[in-house]
């Protein structure tokens, strides 16, 4: 069967180009006036540094705004508040990797090493605006005429010409910050942000973190036992979450706190100003209620504006809720199988196109994704007079933002392995936007496959050049399987080149997105409620079987290997403790294998409160089954995850140990949730392939 080659080696390329995002346009932005969009992308497929560009809709002409090698600033050590950040978004690449702009869109603001500059998008000047201290996640006003700021854990303001720096709310205590989320907003609420402007720029809406009442943990480099601990605040499931509160700061010093239930509703999902006021969206610690509530901005007195309940739990999706010029409420509901669209309580969306995100509002229009087939995602608008139109039409993945009639869409098609992001405008031919990724060195040929009565939606990929009658392959499993992500797309992803990758290795490769897996519905969704390892575990297996029934002789099933990661770790140490039968091998990357270490939001709204219901979390730990463990089991984690702690797979491999069952640890010392070290990264599929080979008797 081929193989790679150090010259051409797919680890060596999903490394260097970080999953081949490097060079790729991202994170566009439209001006007011429609006729200037801005995007963050490296000069390269290989070089890490992003830098802020600007295309012109009426020519297709770029401008580089912003280049941070020839502002002097290269990479180096990151601010803490900026390192989690990244972490928090996945973020791979470096230089600039997040900006924020005025409402014109005039003035773009950004932070590098915590130095905070302005660029002028127009002229193309960069300047750097001196400030009383470090600045993270600065976002210019409406007007343009200040910029808060995150520094010191206060939030701050300076003019945009560097005069009046000053903190609008400072830290009662070193446990508090204003402006930034906390752990659980980030990682699970789809709340990356801590602060909003009013629209005339005189005021804001300013989240207030107390991480006192969270249980102080310590991360430890064993690899530098001369550096102390890293000492992090976690939400562990069942102890206390963080005191979230909001306030109203004004630029003159005046100050009003939001009133709502919060013995009720203790988490912030979201919030926003709009032109309508502020408002916010709190959910109950069951996540079985979630309230919108609209702030008067004099006092902070809230009033509900809509209300919405689920016996399992309210799915939060990004963008929501949102509101129309006119004022409209925009967000969702799920009624039977569908999770729809809704404006002012109503749903917009036919039965069955569930909806997946809603990325923004233009006037009365509502943009937004959504799927008929779980194994794509559409581009939809929405307005009164039209209903619901689809955008976009070839089979894949799609995104996209609009302003001012200006449509930015991005495009993830089998005929485009690398992504294409267009420009459309009424009246003029449409602009392709430039893309410096590298285009991957091998060809993912995946075939989509609906398996068994319940139609797992699977990938299978063969050795590249396999013909039939080649013979009965090893098969390899390599599934997320779990609720937040679908592996199996009719648009290419780095993960199907991985899995092509090990099917030229002379694998049979099964990709199978079991129940829980986001896009088929509420109900698919949720079927994994109180149970998120038993009918996870069953769809692999009868995927397996099912695809060893439609394709006689082609499966070895003697050899059956899994690999995951995160919570495709979980399953596929799930499946050698309980599954011997089925499964030969298995490498559990950054497992979650006690859940009641995994965070409040993430793990109470499948499992509910550990207190209440113990029998679940007991269910679903790896720790009973691992004196039965008797398949070779590999398992790999960063020893500075502060998603999926260390202690994870440091406590079950202890648990074999106790119990005399052999396996093998892989510590990485230095790396988080999603290893960055090129090397690193490089050599982790190599060192995988070689385990599975031995484990597999493959030679």
């Amino acid at each position: 069967m081929p193989t790679d080659t150090p010259t051409d080696s797919l680890p060596r390329q999903l490394a260097r180009t970080r999953r081949l995002t490097l060079g790729a346009p991202a994170a566009p932005t439209v001006t007011a006036d429609g006729r200037t969009v801005l995007l963050l992308r490296s000069r390269a497929g290989d070089d890490p540094i992003g830098r802020l560009w600007a295309l012109d809709t009426d020519t297709g002409r770029e401008r580089l705004i912003a280049d941070p090698v020839a502002l002097g600033a290269t990479e180096g050590e990151l601010p803490e508040a900026e390192r989690i950040r990244r972490e928090r978004a996945r973020v791979l690449g470096g230089g600039i990797t997040a900006y924020a702009t005025d409402a014109a869109g005039r003035t773009a603001a950004f932070a590098l090493h915590g130095v905070l500059l302005l660029a002028d998008t127009g002229t193309g000047e960069v300047r750097r605006v001196p400030t009383a201290t470090e600045v993270h996640d600065p976002r210019p006003d409406p007007t343009g005429r200040w910029i808060a700021y995150v520094g010191g854990g206060a939030l701050r303001v300076v003019g945009a010409d560097g005069h009046g720096d000053r903190a609008l709310a400072e830290p009662e205590h070193e446990e508090i910050r204003y402006g930034l989320p906390e752990h659980v907003a980030a990682e699970s609420m789809h709340r990356g942000r801590g602060h909003w402007w009013s629209p005339d720029g005189t005021r804001l809406l300013v989240a207030r973190v107390d991480q006192r009442p969270l249980r102080r943990l310590h991360l430890a480099d064993p690899a530098d036992p001369g550096r102390p601990p890293r000492v992090i605040r976690y939400p562990l499931a069942g102890t206390d979450n963080a005191e979230v509160t909001l306030h109203l700061l004004g630029l003159d010093g005046d100050r009003a706190e939001v009133r709502w239930d919060r013995a009720g509703f203790e988490y912030l999902t979201a919030a926003g100003w709009d032109t309508h006021g502020p408002y916010a969206a709190v959910q109950s610690r069951d996540q079985r209620t979630v309230l919108t509530l609209a702030i008067d901005p004099a006092d902070g007195s809230t009033r509900t504006l809509a209300e919405r309940h689920d016996a399992h739990w309210v799915e939060l999706l990004p963008g929501l809720p949102a509101r129309t010029a006119s004022g409209a409420l925009v967000d969702a509901a799920d009624h039977g199988d569908t999770r729809h669209l809704t404006v002012d309580g109503a749903p917009v969306t036919p039965p069955g196109l569930q909806l997946r995100a809603v990325l923004g509002t233009d006037g009365e229009q509502v943009l937004f994704t959504a799927s008929d087939e779980p194994t794509e995602t559409h581009l939809w608008s929405w307005d009164r007079a039209s209903g619901a139109v689809r955008l976009s039409h070839e089979p894949g993945t799609h995104t996209g933002v609009r302003r001012a009639g200006t449509l930015v869409h991005t495009a993830h098609t089998p005929g485009a392995p690398i992504g294409r992001t267009t420009v459309h405008r009424a009246g003029r031919p449409a602009l392709t936007v430039a893309s410096h990724a590298q285009p991957p060195v091998l060809t993912a040929r995946p075939e989509l496959l609906r398996l068994g009565p319940r139609e797992l939606r699977a990938a299978l990929f063969l050795p590249t050049g396999h013909r039939p009658g080649d013979g009965p392959l090893p098969v390899l499993l390599d599934p997320y399987g779990g609720p937040a992500m679908a592996k199996v797309s009719a648009a290419p992803h780095w993960t199907d080149l991985t899995s092509q990758w090990f099917a030229d290795q002379g694998f049979a490769v099964l990709v199978t997105d079991g129940r829980g897996t986001p896009g088929r519905g509420p109900r698919w969704e949720k079927s994994v409620h109180a149970d998120i390892a038993d009918p996870v575990l069953a769809d692999q297996v009868d995927a397996l079987h099912a695809t060893a029934a439609l394709r006689p002789g082609l499966l070895d099933l003697d050899r059956v290997g899994i690999r995951g990661w995160s919570f495709g770790g979980f399953l596929a140490a799930l499946a050698v403790l309980r599954r011997p039968d089925v499964f030969h091998a298995a490498v559990a990357g950054a497992a979650p294998t006690d859940h009641r270490l995994y965070d409040t939001h993430w793990k109470e709204r499948f499992l509910g409160h550990p207190d209440e219901h113990p029998e679940r979390y007991e269910a679903a730990s790896l720790f009973p089954d691992a004196p039965g463990l008797r398949r070779p089991l590999l398992l790999i984690h960063g020893l500075a995850d502060d998603n999926v702690l260390p202690a994870h797979s440091l406590r079950l491999s202890a648990a074999l140990l106790a119990a005399g069952r052999p396996h093998e640890f892989l510590p990485l010392p230095g790396a988080g949730h999603s290893p960055s070290d090129e090397t690193v990264a490089e050599h982790l599929l190599h060192h995988q392939l070689a385990f599975l080979r031995r484990s597999l008797g493959l030679g």
